[in-house]
C-alpha cells in the first residue's frame, strides 16, 4: 500500500471490505483510550443528531467499528480516531465504556485523507471545513490542487474554488458555517474588490434572502460600478457663489480652490489688454 493510492473511492480505497471484517483486526477498545484526530476536518457536531445516534447505539450497539491508528510513544497505549468520530462520541453519550475498532497503520497524510473522504462521502462537512482540509493537504503535504482532486475524487476546479473561500472576511465565513450563505453565494462574493464591500454585500444578500443567481447579478453590477471613472466632486455652493461674484467683479473667469489650510484663487486672462484691466481693477 502506498501513500499516493487514490482515495476517491472512499474507505475501501485504503481499507478493503474484507480487511475491515477480519476478526484479527477488529478489537474492543476502551473509549477513554481513544482520542480525536486534531486535524479532523469536521469541527461542528450537532448535539441533537448525536443524541439520536446515541439512542440507536443504546438499542443496537455500535454496528460499524470506528477506525483508529496507534499513537506511538504513549503509555498506556492510546489510539487516534481516523473515521467514526460521531459513533465514538455517541457511544460515550450512550454510556458505553468500549467500542469495536479497526486498528490500522497509517501515515499522518493517510489519516487526514481518509477522514476527509469519509466526511465528504457522507456530506458531513460544511464548505469551510472542506476548504480547510484541502488547504492542510496542500500546505502540510505539498500536494498540488490537481493531486488533491485525484486523492479525494473531486475535480481540480472544485478543490481550487473551495480553498479560495478561506480568503473571505471572517464575517462572511461565519455566515457560511451557520448555513445563511451557501458555497455558491460565497464564491460570488469573492469577485468583489474589497473585504468591506464583500461584508456589506453579504449582509444585503442575507437580509433579502437572495438566490445564488441573484447574488451573482448583484456582484456583477457592483464590480462594474467600481470600475467606472469617478467624476470630480462638484464645488460646494458657497465656493461656486464666491467664484461667480469674483467673475462679475473682475470681468473674467475665476477659479477658487480650497484646501485644509487655505487655498488659492486663479484668475484667467486672455490678452495683454485684459491683464492691464485686471491690474487696474485690483488697484495694483
Amino acid at each position: 500500500m502506498t501513500e499516493r493510492k487514490r482515495l476517491g473511492r472512499g474507505l475501501d480505497a485504503l481499507i478493503p471490505a474484507g480487511d475491515r471484517a477480519a476478526a484479527g483486526n477488529v478489537r474492543t477498545l476502551p473509549v477513554d483510550r481513544i482520542v480525536p484526530n486534531p486535524n479532523q476536518p469536521r469541527q461542528h457536531h450537532d448535539r441533537e443528531s448525536l443524541e439520536e445516534l446515541a439512542a440507536s447505539i443504546s438499542a443496537h450497539g455500535v454496528i460499524q467499528p470506528v477506525i483508529v491508528t496507534e499513537v506511538t510513544g504513549t503509555f498506556p497505549l492510546t489510539y487516534q480516531l481516523v473515521a467514526g468520530e460521531r459513533r465514538w462520541r455517541a457511544a460515550q453519550i450512550a454510556g458505553l465504556t468500549t467500542v469495536p475498532a479497526l486498528v490500522k497503520e497509517l501515515s499522518p497524510r493517510q489519516v487526514l485523507e481518509l477522514a476527509l473522504v469519509e466526511n465528504l462521502q457522507r456530506e458531513d462537512l460544511n464548505p469551510l471545513e472542506e476548504a480547510e482540509a484541502y488547504r492542510m493537504l496542500a500546505d502540510e503535504f505539498s500536494l498540488s490542487h490537481e493531486e488533491i482532486a485525484k486523492q479525494v475524487g473531486r475535480s481540480r476546479p472544485a478543490v481550487s474554488n473551495a480553498i479560495r473561500l478561506l480568503l473571505l472576511p471572517a464575517a462572511v465565513r461565519e455566515q457560511v458555517v451557520n448555513g445563511a450563505l451557501s458555497a455558491g453565494h460565497a464564491r460570488a462574493l469573492l469577485a468583489l474588490p474589497t473585504a468591506q464591500l464583500q461584508v456589506e454585500t453579504m449582509r444585503l444578500v442575507v437580509q433579502k434572502a437572495l438566490s445564488v443567481r441573484q447574488t451573482e447579478l448583484l456582484v456583477q453590477r457592483l464590480v462594474r460600478a467600481s470600475k467606472r471613472p469617478k467624476s470630480p466632486p462638484a464645488a460646494p455652493p458657497d465656493t461656486a457663489d464666491l467664484e461667480a461674484r469674483l467673475r462679475e467683479s473682475l470681468g473674467t473667469r475665476v477659479a477658487l480652490t480650497r484646501g485644509r489650510r487655505g487655498g488659492r484663487v486663479t484668475i484667467y486672462y486672455y490678452s495683454d489688454e485684459e491683464l492691464d484691466q485686471l491690474v487696474q481693477r485690483l488697484g495694483a
